[in-house]
């Protein structure tokens, strides 16, 4: 794929976004039979025409000219702006992004290429309208990643976004902001300075040509980005119906890491974050937690974090060996015989009690009120 098909593509997609995700699938071997059921492309058909005759249109060579010239256009108003196009298949075009079911035929950025395709990137979302807590700990979280050497990417967004991306730029980390409209509408408007400092430090991305504003189903859509870019996704503060759920779905739909912290108990805006907990994301209070998860800690840290065992009671209910460094739930069902559900529930229990906790990948292990020091 040329970088003119991309941006024609992008461009031919703007109002045909399912049909779009089924082109690139097919253009990308990776078609979904019971939704890819597209026209076959001919051998010396391009692209562009092809994805034109899949959508019926009377003159398919006529309407190809058109997004070639649009897509032209488009791309001579980007390089005006200081806007750099990348398309699918480039180099510098993310290999995690691209893995995605429906990744975007391009990515216009302002910033540095080469941090899209470094290889830590977390992402920290959260709400909007977040609690002074959650600031502090999404602050915390962020700056120590960025001190790991780890890329912070979020949303841009008020709140947990723009908290995590300030702190990632004070700790001289890099820090990558995905946009639901394109790079010269940017949304909200007082994150201007931000945007800016970011590009002295990472990078803004868009999926949108130039002259996109910030409609508002753009926002679910650039979620998807946001955690295709990641390893991992964590939730610091979020309601039920939070935005940043989207993101931790797209994320476990993606084969990324969920990650959330908890909050305080009842209506709020921690009710999301616990929910994703009971679906069995990573519970998250510090920085380690997140680089232990993705096996990032450095050696020293881990040997100061590694667990004394389990309690002796708690290996004896579970049936486990004391010794044992970490287990899962499916090892206590085979050693006690019991049912999932009652495993679940007590594992459940016994992580509230902070005698266990979640470690990620379906393990447990015990407090961490029991390392070696």
């Amino acid at each position: 794929m040329t970088l003119h098909e991309a941006v024609a593509l992008a461009l031919f997609g703007a109002t045909r976004r399912r049909l779009l995700g089924a082109i690139v699938r097919t253009w990308l071997a990776r078609p979904i039979p019971e939704l890819d059921d597209l026209p076959p492309r001919g051998a010396d058909e391009s692209l562009i025409t092809w994805a034109c005759r899949c959508d019926a249109f009377i003159d398919p060579d006529a309407e190809a000219a058109d997004l070639a010239g649009r897509a032209e256009r488009t791309l001579a108003e980007a390089r005006r702006r200081g806007q750099t196009a990348i398309g699918l298949g480039h180099p510098d075009y993310p290999p995690p992004l691209a893995e995605i079911p429906d990744p975007p035929p391009v990515l216009w950025l302002r910033g540095a290429a080469e941090m899209l395709r470094w290889p830590r990137m977390v992402a920290l979302v959260g709400a909007r309208a977040a609690t002074p807590g959650g600031l502090v700990l999404a602050s915390h979280l962020a700056g120590g990643l960025a001190e790991a050497g780890v890329v912070v990417v979020s949303g841009l967004a008020r709140g947990i976004d723009s908290a995590a991306h300030r702190a990632a730029l004070d700790r001289g980390g890099a820090s990558i902001g995905v946009l639901g409209s394109s790079l010269d509408r940017l949304y909200p408007a007082e994150h201007r300075d931000l945007a800016e400092a970011l590009t002295g430090q990472g990078a803004v991305v868009s999926e949108h040509v130039p002259g996109t504003p910030p409609l508002p189903f753009h926002f679910p859509l650039r979620n998807r980005i946001i955690s295709g870019l990641s390893c991992a996704v964590v939730v610091v503060e979020a309601t039920e119906k939070s935005g940043s759920l989207i993101t931790a779905m797209a994320a476990a739909e993606q084969g990324r890491e969920v990650m959330a912290v908890p909050g305080p108990v009842g209506p709020g805006r921690h009710r999301g974050g616990h929910a994703l907990l009971r679906d069995g994301a990573t519970l998250v209070e510090g920085p380690d937690d997140i680089l232990a998860a993705l096996g990032w800690l450095p050696e020293e840290v881990r040997q100061r974090r590694r667990p004394a065992g389990l309690e002796a009671a708690v290996a004896r209910e579970l049936g486990l060996d004391p010794s044992a460094d970490d287990f899962s739930a499916d090892e206590v069902a085979v050693a006690t015989g019991w049912p999932m559900a009652r495993v679940n529930a007590r594992l459940a229990a016994l992580e509230i009690e902070g005698r266990v906790q979640r470690i990620g990948g379906g393990r447990f292990m015990g407090s961490r009120n029991r390392v070696l020091t």
